[in-house]
């Protein structure tokens, strides 16, 4: 039996290792597979929330991180960031409208969940929890464009 899904939906998936090099990498993955469906329109905004996620889980976490970009029927593109810390920041956990905590003027870091309530249209975060014998099952923070 052979499955075939419709021509404008797809997935990509990439594990990156706890690497400062991550981010990159996760952009310029971001950037091939959009150029190469022709979504260029969402590129910029596509890439910079998954390198701020990404850059969120190497700098939070000890572990690897995982990158996923799927192209949904509707035309949305759904990306995910899986890392090994079960923790889900308040950014994530509040429903739209909520109040996002902001960085104090002139700190270098503390606005990339900011970024994301403010250009993706939808997201959300998942806990896996702590995992079994101590290894971290981690969490899922996703946005949509």
């Amino acid at each position: 039996m052979v499955t075939v899904a419709p021509p404008d939906t797809w997935t990509y998936a990439l594990r990156l290792p706890h690497d400062p090099r991550a981010a990159r990498v996760a952009r310029m993955t971001v950037r091939a597979a959009l150029d190469g469906h022709g979504r260029g329109e969402a590129l910029d905004v596509v890439e910079l929330l998954a390198s701020e996620l990404v850059t969120n889980a190497y700098r939070h976490t000890g572990g690897p991180a995982s990158l996923r970009l799927t192209a949904l029927e509707d035309g949305r593109l759904r990306v995910g960031v899986w890392d090994s810390s079960p923790y889900v920041p308040a950014a994530f956990d509040q429903p739209p409208g909520g109040r996002v905590p902001t960085a104090p003027a002139g700190a270098e870091g503390g606005r990339g969940l900011l970024l994301v309530r403010e250009c993706a249209s939808s997201w959300g975060g998942w806990s896996f929890g702590d995992g079994p014998l101590g290894r971290g099952a981690g969490k899922l923070l996703w946005f949509e464009v």
